[in-house]
């Protein structure tokens, strides 16, 4: 409090000191900067120090009676209590590094001001004083002022001061104090007195200010201010300069004088912080490029356009690594260029009405990267930027790389499939011994019949008949098991959910069987769009813990029921119940977290029946389940339907007789490629006989005889085999013979490999899978055949 009441008793003595211009007041008054910035810096708790250094120091000069002196000291204590909250309650920052903080100050500057103005003027007229009632407008103006004045230019510097500020550029600082120096002692010490060269020496000061300001920030506006404000009220004093009145060189233009420093000061202050803003701005925008570029998900930025679909302006280096393009080939393109795929219906819904509606998305894409090597897939996460009238002008996307996850999920998917199918694997080789075995048996009697000559020939018919019959059910059970072990199966097609359920419980009936009747409830469930090997797999997995929750050894007493249906929402309805052991409350609340389980290590994971949530939930379903303890449990599959037509029930396997020979109207060469030597004869007996067939064992002999120039009209090749496999075929087929690759054939045994799974989902060719029924393998060769034949 003392140091504050000696420097305002200091500058008030200055102020006072200048008091001759225009006979009364001083043009800045800086006891107004130094009381206000002290009460803000120190609280308004020191205001007794600002009264009493205030009246005192009117008391000392004896220009006004003491009831005057004292009424001068109350407004100006007040106008720096005023001013000092005011400045808080606006958000005042002493760094005055915002435009907000300079606004704030001169707001304070001009407003609190006025009750000292107030206090003073009227007290010198109340009392008597030397100004009568016809002066004190202009008094009061004078007085208004001078005392903003010396807020924004004293007080400014003083804040500013009083704190730490950078390191100077003392060569620079020095040239520009020495410039202001020289060309405000040249402004202000001329004879031009009120000229207009006076005025065009003045407005030098201007662009020094303006250095000062963009160069040293708030600190070197202040000081620049002060210096200018210094010199030019000592030159105004001493009858120099432009605000002298040139007809008597003394008249002083106080109101003119004023403006000026107030326009120094004000543009100094604003310009230095406005160039803080921008560099803070600039800062925080090279901040975020820094980051959006080094982050490791893939940023995207589009803009829009009113009537067109959203444009790449932006990718961060992340995404290009991602998706193998460079920034240029980007920019332009719409966002969906990108795509490796088509998402499923509802996310594409969903990213349909986020575009239009300007709403945020997030979902599962997959990026086509540049060269086709490799599809990405990307959790990507898309979210609007709306301008200030509230419009979307821009969308950002994040990517995610989540191919690894996927594979890692996909192998704990095959994984959990291939601990199902072992679990029925005894039962399943049962099933496939029975029907071995009564084919093998009656191959011996044919042959046996065949032996004894034509009085054997109709013996010998039936029993191939009955072998044809032994063969038809292993290959059905040989397909049920390659629908639940094949690696591939996120294609989607239009399915029956009964005929899904059917392979299901014929690859478990046999394990059930020792332990519950199997009870099978068909009703008419509408068709559904899915992945016949993942629904499959969740069928298989409830029928598992259906049957490892009974004991064995009573089978009488238990039973597993499957009821398919619609729920009344119409969705297809899939229930597997059973009568076991059931689950306590406990348990039922975790029995889809990964890894629980309450079985041995040697029976499961734990990720069962995580797995069958999740890839129900992926198609759009849900999976319920209600248990308790002691009386069974019910699991309850429903998913949405894919149209309004229900589906058929299922109908028992017919076995088809033996086909009838097909009749050709013209005779075509074939080539059959197969590295199974066996197979590929049987191939050949059953097509020669309307056909001319040539036969190879590898596909490097074969590619040479198509090169030789022999001309073939269609080939039935092996998808895998040793050397030169069937996708090599193809694709040299495809530069050589262009017209032939299209009338290629592939049969596979459907051991896929990741390269042949990719190949398989890119060809338009047909593809029959082994074992191949006769009839099927001469149907498709007579409607290649037919196509050729069109064409």
């Amino acid at each position: 409090m003392l140091v504050l009441a000696v420097a305002y008793f200091a500058t008030s003595w200055l102020g006072l000191t200048q008091a001759t211009i225009a006979g009364a007041a001083s043009p800045v008054w800086p006891a107004t900067g130094v009381s206000l910035a002290g009460l803000y810096l120190l609280g308004v708790s020191r205001w007794p120090a600002v009264f009493v250094a205030s009246a005192g120091s009117i008391l000392c000069f004896g220009i006004v009676p003491p009831q005057a002196a004292l009424a001068m000291g109350v407004g100006n204590t007040l106008e720096a209590v005023l001013g000092a909250l005011l400045l808080r309650r606006l958000g005042f920052s002493p760094t005055l590094g915002r435009i907000q903080d300079v606004l704030a100050l001169t707001s304070a500057a001009g407003a609190c001001t006025l009750a000292s103005v107030l206090m003073g003027t009227l007290s010198l007229v109340v009392v008597g004083g030397p100004h009568s009632w016809n002066g004190l407008l202009l008094m009061g103006w004078v007085w208004w002022l001078g005392n903003a004045m010396g807020a924004l230019v004293v007080g400014s510097a003083v804040m500013l001061l009083s704190r730490s500020h950078p390191e100077p550029r003392w060569r620079e600082a020095l040239v520009l104090t020495g410039l202001t120096l020289v060309v405000g002692f040249w402004a202000f010490s001329g004879g031009h007195q009120g000229s207009p060269l006076a005025y065009a020496q003045v407005f030098l000061l201007f662009p020094l200010g303006v250095w000062a300001a963009l160069r040293f920030g708030s600190h070197g506006a202040a000081l620049s201010t002060l210096l200018i404000a210094a010199m030019s009220i000592w030159g105004t004093i001493a009858g120099h300069g432009p605000f002298i009145s040139r007809n008597d060189g003394r008249t002083v233009d106080l109101l003119e004088l004023q403006l000026f420093l107030a326009v120094v000061a004000f543009t100094g202050l604003l310009l230095a912080a406005a160039r803080v803003e921008q560099g803070k701005a600039h800062s925080q925008l090279e901040l975020l490029a820094t980051a959006v570029r080094s982050v490791r998900e893939g940023v995207l930025i589009s803009t829009v356009h009113p009537g067109e679909g959203p444009r790449l302006v932006y990718a961060n280096e992340s995404f290009r690594e991602m998706v193998g393009w460079r920034h240029e080939e980007l920019v332009g393109r719409t966002p969906c260029e990108l795509f490796g795929g088509e998402l499923e219906p509802e996310a594409q819904q969903r990213l349909e009405v986020a575009l239009r509606e300007g709403d945020f998305f997030r979902g599962e894409v997959m990026l086509a990267h540049k060269d086709g090597s490799r599809v990405v897939h990307s959790e990507m996460q898309l979210s609007p930027v709306r301008g200030a009238d509230g419009r979307v002008s821009y969308f950002v996307a994040t990517h995610r790389d989540v191919t690894a996850q996927k594979q890692l999920q996909a192998k704990l998917v095959s994984a959990e499939r291939i601990a199902a199918v072992g679990t029925l694997a005894a039962g399943v080789g049962h099933e496939i011994n029975n029907p071995l075995s009564y084919l093998l048996l009656n191959l011996d009697e044919a042959e046996e019949g065949l032996a004894k000559g034509p009085q054997g020939l109709a013996e010998a018919r039936a029993r191939l008949e009955s072998a044809r019959e032994g063969a038809e059910r292993i290959r059905v059970i040989v397909r049920d098991l390659k629908v639940f072990s094949r690696q591939e199966g996120e294609e989607r097609a239009m399915l029956d959910v009964n005929e899904v359920v059917v392979p299901a419980l014929r690859m478990a009936a046999p394990a059930v069987r020792p332990r519950a009747r199997l009870v099978e409830e068909f009703g008419r469930p509408p068709r559904v769009m899915g992945s016949e090997a993942r629904l499959g797999q969740v069928m298989l997995n409830l029928l598992v813990n259906a049957l490892q929750a009974i004991p064995e050894g009573s089978p009488e007493l238990h039973e597993v029921r499957v009821r398919t249906g619609s729920d009344d929402s119409g969705r297809a309805l899939v229930e597997v119940s059973d009568t076991g052991c059931g689950m306590s409350p406990t348990v039922l609340a975790r029995i889809f977290d990964p890894f629980f389980t309450t079985k041995s290590s040697a029976e499961g994971t734990g990720l069962g029946l995580a797995i069958c949530q999740q890839i129900v939930q992926a198609h759009g379903g849900e999976l319920r389940v209600r248990s308790e303890e002691g009386k069974g449990s019910v699991f309850t599959i429903l998913l949405p339907s894919a149209e309004a037509r229900p589906s058929r029930t299922p109908v028992p396997v017919v076995v088809p007789s033996a086909p009838s020979a097909p009749v050709a109207t013209q005779r075509r060469r074939i080539l059959i490629i197969d590295d199974e030597p066996r197979l590929a004869q049987s191939m050949r007996m059953l097509i020669e006989p309307s056909h001319d067939v040539s036969v190879t064992t590898r596909g490097a002999e074969a590619l040479a005889w198509v090169d030789e120039g022999q001309r073939f009209d269609l080939v039935l090749c092996d998808l895998q085999m040793p050397g030169t496999t069937g996708m090599d075929v193809y694709s040299h087929l495809r530069q050589h013979a262009p017209e032939l690759a299209e009338r290629l054939v592939f049969i596979s045994g459907g051991a896929y490999t990741q390269a042949t799974r990719d190949f398989v989902r890119s060809v338009r060719n047909r593809i029959l899978e082994k074992p191949v029924r006769p009839d099927e393998l001469l149907a498709t060769i007579d409607e290649a055949l037919a196509s050729m034949s069109a064409a």
